[in-house]
């Protein structure tokens, strides 16, 4: 799941973004209304949190912004306002959820648990690499510190098989046996070809090369 975080507040932006990737979400942030409606409309998000008062447009002229365009993107507000008449303006501007300052990370999951159950957005088979890295498995896409690549299918499942027996070497005739059929089996070069792709993205330190036994995920 894709969110756009817009937050101005950098103890509080650090906070969210830190939770959001640790739940497994890809979180672009960023700090004023104009920033956040061009990589609205740039890029395709699953949801976003948008937060009233920024610099340069607010988080409701972004929401109305985008709705004008037939944006759809679901969109939930974050404010510091405890009045109603503020209440009535975000959704008049289309936003379809309203969280207000302060409040618990536990309260801001559910809003989004709810988000997804009202919009029908699907949880996306990510599997977390660590704080800055995400594999989303189902759509061949590695994130790194928010910048996305896109994997060759071979890349994504040699990546997705090493993780799951990270605790182990495993040698490429297991990664031939176990993601290849026989007749379509590659040479140890081809192999080796995808692990040096994987390591310009990740870093020569993830994946290890144990000499005469194969290959260890760090």
């Amino acid at each position: 799941m894709k969110i756009l975080l817009l937050e101005d507040d950098l103890i509080l932006s650090d906070i969210l973004t830190h939770h959001l990737r640790e739940s497994g979400f890809e979180v672009i942030h960023v700090e004023d209304g104009e920033s956040a409606l061009e990589c609205a409309t740039e890029s395709k998000f699953d949801l976003m949190l948008l937060d009233i008062n920024v610099p340069k447009k607010s988080g409701l002229e972004v929401v109305k912004t985008l709705r004008e365009y037939n944006n759809t993107t679901p969109a939930i507000i974050i404010t510091a306002y405890h009045d109603t008449s503020h209440m009535k303006n975000g959704f008049e501007s289309g936003c379809d959820d309203y969280i207000k300052k302060p409040f618990d990370l536990e309260e801001l999951d559910l809003r989004i648990k709810n988000i997804q159950k009202r919009f029908s957005i699907e949880s996306e088979d990510e599997i977390k690499l660590d704080i800055d890295t995400t594999l989303v498995s189902t759509k061949n896409r590695l994130v790194v510190q928010g910048k996305e690549y896109q994997l060759a299918n071979k890349e994504c499942e040699i990546l997705g098989y090493l993780l799951a027996h990270k605790k182990r070497v495993v040698s490429s005739d297991e990664l031939m046996q176990n993601l290849w059929e026989y007749e379509s089996m590659p040479s140890d070069a081809t192999i080796r070809v995808y692990i040096k792709n994987l390591r310009n993205i990740l870093g020569k330190d993830r994946i290890k090369t144990i000499r005469g036994s194969g290959y260890y995920f760090e």
